[in-house]
């Protein structure tokens, strides 16, 4: 099969390397690159590419056929061995704050962007490879990705977005046939495991640190043009950059967040590193890197290993640190508005979006239609107490709080019970009744049908999560040669809130095996 006939309905368009300057210097050695948004670079090419898993939803929006996606030659593109015509492959420039500190110049260490095309239906895509080799912005690193992690960043992207939630996408998994060496603990103890590469989709991977950089080097014109082009690209519907166009601009990257965090609290995503280079411009969810679900439920609880001991991005924190992301965001384009008191005022508007926005989807999540603040408040709070004084699994108690049947006594604690992973107190016992207790009441004022309430709590409290013990599972089996449960977890997170009796076993509470092994609570940024 030939270049042409394999591409002939996929065109690269290329917006960000036509419209913004690049690096003029192409040597791909690790270096400052200033005066430029991006450098091009070539991926390395692997030792022996193929496909392991795909997206079939993704590959039919950009207008793969099954045919291609399972040739040779679409295995050494997605591997970085090869290019389709038309692709401009390139390394982005940016800088940010890593857990709170200033980091400077950061960029696209291991991520090369093939190019951009279009879906049908007029949707840009960029297409990613992460893990294809160094970069100018890649440091002491070698730009690869190892198995381990690329499997982790494949079915999260795909399982994320089937969840409802924004996020980019991923559209294959390649392994790659060569042996990368990994200190995965930071222990001194590197290994060699299997390297791969995922190709990540998105309309864009402009983020926050996108602009900062361009700031801290006071690169005004070149923060402008890229503030122009990202609305002219991405917010054409605002208009055409202004001050007031950036300013709404500023406001819809605020709303878009917050929604984004909503999401993420509402099935128990904790993303795990959010600096402001991994925070998307366009309020998506990006970088898969030391992400977890809590299983049972913990405000406290932060899946990356770095960040153990100051717990800056535990399950609790992400709207706090939201908002200190979207100020840093701020003050990198202040010079683009010359008024920091518009920019804060629209900064402060965030706490009050997020909790009204929380709020409704709590109000969801517990079947009501409307969030009532004199009743629902306490119990709310209440309920959190609740779930984080014994270890309650959270995604089974939501799915199985849709069942309780406000006709009946509810002097009993069936939700509770089923999601604690272990015997409670009697005085536990004693507020879970009381607190179902109250729960019946309010839920009865609502006048729907128990199969209606059921429905929509079902609509919004998922059955099934990309739970960590899970993604290890297919880790483990795919390291021994056997891809099969990737495909597996695919299939089932892509229908997430229906019951899918025959993987009712994905289902399950976290076995006591998984509770400390490695890849099942906690990671490092490496994995």
């Amino acid at each position: 099969m030939t270049n042409e006939t394999m591409t002939d309905s996929i065109t690269f368009e290329n917006r960000f390397t036509r419209k913004l300057p690049a690096d003029p210097n192409t040597d791909n050695i690790p270096r400052q690159v200033t005066g430029a948004s991006f450098t091009r670079v070539q991926p390395t090419p692997v030792k022996n590419p193929h496909v392991i898993a795909h997206s079939r939803e993704m590959a039919e929006l950009l207008g793969f056929s099954e045919e291609t996606v399972h040739s040779e030659q679409f295995a050494r593109v997605m591997g970085g061995n090869e290019l389709f015509p038309g692709m401009d492959p390139f390394a982005m420039n940016y800088g940010g704050h890593q857990f709170g500190q200033w980091a400077g110049q950061l960029g696209d260490g291991r991520a090369i962007n093939l190019g951009e095309t279009s879906s049908p239906d007029g949707q840009h895509w960029m297409l990613q490879l992460k893990g294809a080799g160094p970069t100018p912005y890649s440091r002491t690193a070698d730009g690869r990705a190892v198995l381990r992690s690329s499997i982790r960043e494949f079915l999260c992207s795909e399982a994320m977005f089937h969840l409802g939630i924004p996020t980019t996408r991923a559209l294959s998994l390649v392994l790659t046939g060569d042996q990368i060496e990994r200190d995965m603990f930071y222990d001194g103890h590197p290994k060699f495991e299997p390297g791969a590469v995922v190709c990540r989709v998105s309309p864009s991977f402009v983020r926050f640190g996108s602009f900062q950089i361009h700031v801290a080097r006071q690169e005004i014109e070149l923060l402008r043009q890229l503030a122009a082009f990202t609305i002219e690209s991405d917010f054409s519907h605002l208009g055409s950059p202004s001050k007031e166009v950036y300013l709404k601009w500023f406001e819809e990257v605020c709303h878009r967040t917050a929604d984004m965090i909503i999401h993420w609290m509402r099935v128990g995503f904790v993303h795990g590193v959010m600096n402001t280079d991994n925070m998307s411009v366009l309020g998506l969810t990006i970088d898969y890197g030391p992400y977890g679900w809590i299983d049972n439920y913990d405000q406290d609880w932060t899946p990356n290993t770095t960040d153990a001991h100051s717990r800056r991005y535990v399950f609790g924190n992400q709207p706090q640190v939201a908002q200190w992301n979207l100020a840093q965001f701020a003050r990198s384009i202040v010079p683009l508005v010359d008024e920091v008191e518009q920019l804060q005022a629209i900064l402060d508007e965030f706490a009050d979006y997020y909790l009204l926005g929380f709020q409704k989807m709590m109000a969801a999540k517990l079947g009501f239609k409307n969030f009532n603040a004199d009743s629902d408040e306490e119990l709310l709070t209440d309920l959190f107490a609740l779930l984080q004084a014994e270890e309650t699994d959270m995604t089974i108690f939501f799915r199985k709080l849709a069942a309780v049947n406000l006709e009946e006594d509810p002097n009993h604690v069936d939700p509770f019970r089923e999601a604690w992973y272990a015997e409670p107190s009697d005085d536990l016992l004693n507020r879970a009744k009381q607190w179902l207790s109250r729960y019946v009441d309010r839920a009865g004022q609502d006048v729907s049908s128990a199969h209606e309430r059921k429905l929509r709590m079902n609509a919004v409290n998922p059955k099934y999560v990309l739970r960590n013990y899970l993604a290890q599972q297919a880790i483990d089996r795919s390291h021994e040669g056997d891809h099969s449960m990737i495909s597996e977890l695919l299939e089932v997170m892509r229908k997430p809130y229906d019951e899918q009796p025959q993987f009712e076993h994905y289902a399950s509470k976290r076995p006591e095996w998984a509770r400390n092994k490695a890849g099942c609570s906690m990671l490092s940024c490496s994995s």
